[in-house]
């Protein structure tokens, strides 16, 4: 047991700073017997600390491990099962009732009386000893090879001790001085024990010399015992005195931690008491101005404010935990719903009176300026609303109030003043866009009228309201648009297949001031649309607390455009959107309602200035790309942007009608048989077009629209001078050909429209090639004999003769080349070049003034014929001596008479 108790101290507890006290070789009772050993320990370390550890062996069984350990101080009763019979068998009562068998009696006694020893000396809880002999809670029982726990210091003293240096260093030494110490040891053990036996007897008679020393320190001994004896009596009264004074103190104590509980419990309930009286708490003033407070004046608006600010503060306050169920809070706070619910509808109504009062007097002041548009005298001018929403933004923050404490209220005045304001500015925008159509259609330049308009049953106003689809949309349908007499003055050129007549207006009865006149007119409509829908919108957003955000709509202007069929697909109807996800939705959906009658309007404007003149479209393309662009900038995503987004759509789509139908026309254009062509009238006309376009959209935003109209006219221009070209019986094909390529060719150089640099040069090519086979064909062969004569040289050349043998040729010898040219003298040359003049006279026109050209360039190619026949001459009659008779100079004298006499 000695050697187990050695290793376990050594493995197990010195490393965990413990001492082993007592061990006991146990298993538990009643189970298949496995060996354990129950140990009681203390720690080196102040303060001591008692336990009672379970070691068990591994399962390999080479060492022991550390299983279970209680304190003592959790151990409540150590039974012993019987204090007379000798028995095994124990309990410990720890959290339960550990039941164990010791390997014997011995063991379970001396570990109990260690456990008894360690209770008395470091617990003040007893542990209870059940069934355990008194005499073995009295004395230590001692054991033969078990420890024992020493008396007043109650360490373990182990029968085997290990020998410290100086022990060692002896045994050495008495080694070294016997040589058989090592070699024989049970020699060197007898003489140890010889020389033992010595000492033994030597102690003893020393003993004995001295017993009466040994009686004296007896005596001593005894003595000192009986103090110690009565030291530990005083020290046990001492102690029950601490354990009174020790009593009296927790009681103390006690009482501190109540007085100190209380002294918290009032400190907080004061704080929540100030917390509900500062946060609940409403000022008289502020609960007279939400009952009576004056909502006209400044000053009541602001005393109201205030106190609507206060009021929701106080209703907002977060509660703590538990304050909802106070009676007090509850009352208070069904005081201020009470309050809340009194001045909403109080607000309610006076906004709802000031609104709608300030609608009747804009409507009284509308009915007066309406009063005079049978006149025609009023400015096309928008009445300005910043009085109207002046007056209303002083009730802002009061508007905000509303809308977070009574939303169904705050929904309802929004819906009110939805109401009435569409009212008013669809009255006012359809007065303004009446005044508009009649400065539009009232007076041409040459100071024709149009039919008096008189206010409600204009022709004008009937048109346009015709005009009207269930959506508010153009039909797209120019048979729905009542006819317009225009009365026409002064002798103009009028063409059948006029580029510009989109209806039963002549374009060539309009002048540049008509549609500058237009431009102005359309320039001011929107300019004047704008600054109203910004403002209101303004006015929206602040007025009804709604932040508005810059955010790009799903589908593109561009994207919309290009729709098939023109639909437009929008967010918002004229009533209320299915959903409102957003307030910038809400903002959206609100000036939609207020605003609705804009776009039909814009879009009748459109048709009415389309129906006037078709070229109106390209100044309304202008103006409405640059308004959107602007409206862009702001705002992507708010009505303004969308709704001349919108109408920029039918613009655009009025745009690519005109040049569709322009390139119809062209298609179905028919030429007189009986005059000649000259300048084909649509090629006059997209000159004309041209340079109006480029004076419209010089740095326009939307040019690239121009740009493909341009390619699409032009091609359509170039198929048409052809096919008129070919059908053309008085004029010859490349004088039709020439002269429109010369005329485009000239038009698209003055203009230098960079898109159309590749037809330019198409231009230029065909007007070169139509010349040069105009010039050869009229010209043909005017000395005809001769070129007889000379193409049978050229074809014996052809077949091999050499050209110094052609002379020798019957046919073609000297004689007959002499007699071919005696036809031809100067005079009869002259006459044919005259003639020659003439029929180019009568098929050239004098617009484009390409006579001298043609003249010119004949003159060139007869020369070219000439010095071609003198060359064949010098080469095929060498030494002949036989010219002309006439000469390069005489061609040239010859035309230039014949140019002069014409």
């Amino acid at each position: 047991m000695t050697a187990i108790k050695h290793a376990l101290q050594r493995d197990i507890f010195t490393p965990n700073d413990e001492r082993l006290l007592s061990i006991v070789n146990v298993c538990k009772a009643g189970k298949k017997k496995r060996n354990c050993f129950l140990c009681a320990t203390v720690t080196t370390e102040r303060p001591v600390q008692v336990n009672v550890v379970k070691v068990k062996k591994s399962d390999k069984g080479d060492f022991y491990k550390r299983q279970t350990a209680w304190t003592l101080r959790d151990l409540a009763v150590v039974d012993a099962k019987d204090a007379v019979k000798e028995n095994p068998e124990f309990d410990l009562h720890f959290d339960k009732v550990y039941k164990w068998v010791a390997s014997s009696t011995v063991e379970k006694n001396t570990f109990i009386s260690c456990i008894w020893k360690l209770n008395q000396r470091y617990l003040r809880k007893k542990i209870d000893f059940i069934n355990v002999s008194s005499q073995l809670l009295e004395e230590s029982v001692p054991s033969g090879e078990n420890q024992s726990v020493a008396g007043g210091d109650e360490e373990a003293v182990d029968e085997y001790q290990e020998l410290n240096a100086r022990e060692e260093q002896d045994i050495e030494i008495m080694m070294e001085g016997c040589e058989y110490a090592i070699s024989n040891a049970e020699a060197f053990a007898e003489k140890l024990s010889r020389e033992l036996q010595v000492l033994d007897g030597a102690n003893i008679q020393s003993i004995m010399a001295s017993e009466k020393q040994v009686n004296i320190l007896m005596k001593l001994l005894d003595e000192a015992l009986k103090e110690v004896d009565q030291i530990e009596l005083k020290l046990s009264s001492y102690e029950e005195m601490l354990q009174s004074v020790k009593e009296q103190m927790d009681q103390i104590s006690e009482s501190n931690h109540l007085i100190h509980l209380s002294n918290t419990n009032n400190v907080k309930l004061l704080s929540e008491i100030e917390f509900l009286v500062n946060h609940m708490d409403l000022a008289k003033g502020h609960i007279k101005a939400l009952q009576e407070g004056d909502l006209t004046s400044s000053r009541g608006i602001e005393a109201c404010t205030n106190a609507a600010d206060a009021l929701l503060q106080c209703m907002n306050v977060a509660l703590r935990p538990g304050h909802d169920m106070l009676h007090a809070v509850k009352q208070q706070q069904q005081r201020f719903s009470d309050l809340r619910e009194q001045f909403a509808r109080r607000l309610a109504i006076h906004l709802y009176s000031a609104s709608r009062f300030t609608l009747i007097l804009s409507l009284i002041k509308g009915h007066d300026q309406s009063s005079t548009l049978a006149q025609h005298s009023v400015e096309l001018t928008l009445p300005n609303h910043h009085p109207f929403h002046r007056d209303l933004l002083r009730y802002a923050k009061l508007m905000e109030w509303l809308k977070n404490t009574d939303y169904g209220k705050y929904e309802g005045l929004t819906k009110n003043y939805m109401d009435y304001l569409s009212r008013l500015y669809e009255r006012e925008i359809k007065d303004f866009f009446e005044v508009a159509k009649i400065k539009m259609t009232g007076t041409t330049r040459e100071g024709k009228k149009f039919a008096t308009l008189p206010r409600k049953e204009s022709a004008v106003k009937q048109e346009t309201e015709s005009l009207h689809g269930s959506s508010g949309k153009l039909t797209g349908s120019t048979s729905s648009l009542n006819k317009l007499s225009v009365q026409s003055s002064g002798n103009r050129r009028s063409q059948s297949s006029s580029l510009l007549d989109m209806g039963n207006m002549s374009a060539s009865d309009l002048d540049v001031a008509d549609r500058t006149k237009f431009d102005k007119i359309f320039e001011q409509v929107l300019s004047e649309l704008e600054p109203l829908c910004l403002a209101e919108q303004d006015f929206i957003s602040k007025f009804f607390k709604l932040q508005q955000h810059q955010s790009i709509s799903g589908t593109t202007m561009n994207e919309a455009e290009e729709m098939d069929g023109g639909t437009l697909s929008r967010s918002y109807a004229s009533g209320v959107p299915q959903t409102i996800s957003s307030e910038k939705d809400m903002i959206r959906q609100m000036m939609t309602k207020i605003f609705r009658c804009i776009e039909p309007e814009l879009n009748n404007l459109i048709a009415l200035g389309d129906k006037i003149d078709s070229f109106n479209s390209l100044y309304m393309l202008v103006k409405m790309s640059h308004h959107v662009w602007t409206a862009q900038n702001v705002d992507p995503a708010s009505f303004l942007s969308t709704t001349l987004g919108n109408v920029l759509v039918t613009v655009k789509r009025n745009f690519d009608k005109c040049i569709s139908n322009q390139m119809k026309q062209m298609d179905e254009v028919k030429i007189s048989k009986k005059s000649k062509v000259g300048i084909l009238p649509f090629v006059a006309e997209f000159e004309e077009f041209a340079a109006l376009a480029e004076s419209i959209f010089k740095n326009a935003e939307r040019r690239g629209d121009l740009d493909k109209a341009y390619i699409k006219l032009i091609r359509a221009v170039f198929v048409s001078v052809e096919k008129v070209a070919n059908e053309s019986q008085k004029t010859p094909r490349d004088v039709v050909m020439m002269e429109n390529f010369h005329h485009i060719f000239a038009t698209l150089s003055r203009l230098k429209i960079s898109c159309l640099e590749a037809e330019k040069k198409e231009a230029k090519q065909k007007y070169t090639d139509h010349l040069q086979s105009y010039v050869i064909y009229s010209l043909g062969q005017p000395l005809e004999k001769l070129n007889h004569f000379f193409e049978g040289v050229e074809a014996r050349v052809a077949q091999g003769i050499r050209e110094e043998e052609v002379s020798y040729q019957l046919a073609f010898n000297k004689q007959e080349l002499r007699k071919v040219i005696k036809e031809y003298p100067g005079k009869e040359v002259k006459k044919g070049l005259d003639n020659l003049y003439k029929k180019v006279d009568k098929h050239l026109c004098e617009e484009e003034n390409l006579l001298q050209v043609v003249w010119h360039s004949m003159q060139d190619e007869f020369i070219r014929q000439y010095k071609h026949f003198e060359g064949l001459i010098a080469r095929c009659y060498p030494g002949s001596g036989i010219t002309m008779e006439f000469t390069i100079q005489d061609i040239l004298d010859y035309c230039s008479s014949i140019a002069q006499s014409h």
